[in-house]
């Protein structure tokens, strides 16, 4: 598990075996009632749903996982302000989003401040796969990173709106609740990058 807790909890394989079985809305209030084994039933649960999303947003494995990091210790530290009045998975999907924009900003920052002593340099392209040899590439593994360099070419609100849409596959209205908007406006953005989508891919063989 991502997050390294102060201890383990204690219980019984039968006891883990039961908070595997239960929701994650009633795992939320067992964590906020101070079940540590709760929680990380649900770190556990949701682990490879965020990475997934961090993925998605921050652009490469290890700034996803410092996201990831992030998003689990914030739910452990704010699990007592979850009150079930959304989804549990609205409530974590925020997190996940709102540590991962911390983070961009943080290296914004510091990208700026490196240009400012920068003396003339450029700046680099992102690299994509830059350690394999582009030959021994297959047809389809360029077709996935012609798309993925796609999606994370998009505004950044539209990027994460697609993201949680398509790969997450969440309705509108966990895409709304997860980022506080409307769900006409989680609609007009995921359509909004669809139509972008189309645009960068028209020409390009995907299928």
């Amino acid at each position: 598990m991502v997050l390294a807790l102060s201890r383990i909890s204690e219980g019984s394989p039968k006891c883990c075996l039961m908070k595997s079985a239960l929701s994650d809305e009633e795992l939320a209030g067992m964590a906020r009632n101070g079940d540590l084994g709760a929680f990380e039933t649900l770190a556990m649960r949701w682990e490879r749903k965020m990475f997934s999303l961090c993925y998605g947003i921050m652009g490469n494995p290890d700034d996803a996982q410092d996201a990831l990091q992030e998003a689990m210790t914030s739910a452990f530290r704010t699990i007592g302000s979850f009150r079930g009045d959304s989804k549990f998975s609205s409530w974590m999907h925020r997190i996940a989003v709102n540590s991962c924009l911390t983070l961009k900003r943080k290296e914004r920052r510091r990208a700026e401040d490196s240009f400012e002593h920068a003396d003339g340099t450029t700046i680099e392209p992102i690299a994509t796969g830059n350690d394999c040899n582009p030959s021994e590439l297959s047809e389809r593994g360029e077709r996935v990173r012609f798309v993925r360099n796609a999606v994370a070419s998009l505004p950044q609100e539209i990027r994460i709106a697609v993201i949680m849409k398509e790969f997450q596959e969440l309705t509108f209205q966990e895409i709304a609740d997860s980022l506080e908007i409307p769900v006409s406006t989680a609609k007009s953005r995921v359509y909004t990058g669809f139509k972008l989508l189309r645009e960068k891919l028209a020409g390009k063989v995907i299928g």
